[in-house]
């Protein structure tokens, strides 16, 4: 079973800029529309684990749903799935690593974790096996983070590396354990 983030930032680590918006991700022109190994991904994972914010931020894009495979949303204070989503989304709450082996059990092995708070959340817990980070080269100067403050350093190697025609790159880091 494998914890996966795939995520954008912006040259100094924002997530998304002091307004909560990502609209910058669409700053830098993308003639050949690349998909940056979305496509890839999604293939390669059985579901989604995202926190209620990043739900919300999802659903304010001008675009379909962009998601093949379940979501399990993190919320303590979400009641019911929103209106249109019932077969897409589930809620869920606890422990990540009882949540992550209750998963494993109902035959979801690779997950896709995304948001904020949430990979941090996991991370805290070193409970993420691999990260896929596309960086856009413009620079933010304040906003949300992708990492927050961990109680013990983690280690990862990059395991690959691409520059896109557009000058956007990414990394591939997989977790090294001892």
């Amino acid at each position: 079973m494998a914890n996966i983030v795939f995520i954008a930032t912006s040259l100094d680590g924002y997530i998304a800029d002091k307004h909560n918006k990502v609209d910058w991700l669409h700053a830098i022109a993308n003639p050949d529309n690349l998909d940056m190994g979305f496509a890839k991904h999604m293939q390669s994972i059985d579901a989604l684990v995202m926190g209620r914010n990043t739900l919300e931020l999802v659903l304010t894009l001008d675009c379909d749903w962009p998601y093949s495979k379940p979501v399990f949303v993190l919320s303590n204070t979400l009641k019911s799935v929103p209106a249109g989503y019932e077969d897409k989304l589930f809620l869920v709450k606890g422990d990540l690593k009882q949540l992550t082996k209750s998963l494993q059990s109902q035959g979801y092995k690779n997950l896709y974790i995304d948001g904020g708070v949430t990979i941090q959340n996991f991370l805290k817990q070193d409970l993420i096996e691999e990260m896929i980070i596309t960086t856009i080269p413009i620079l933010l100067g304040a906003g949300i983070p992708l990492f927050g403050q961990l109680t013990e350093t983690l280690e990862f190697r990059c395991v690959d590396s691409a520059v896109f025609s557009n000058g956007i790159c990414q990394n591939h880091f997989k977790r090294q354990r001892t």
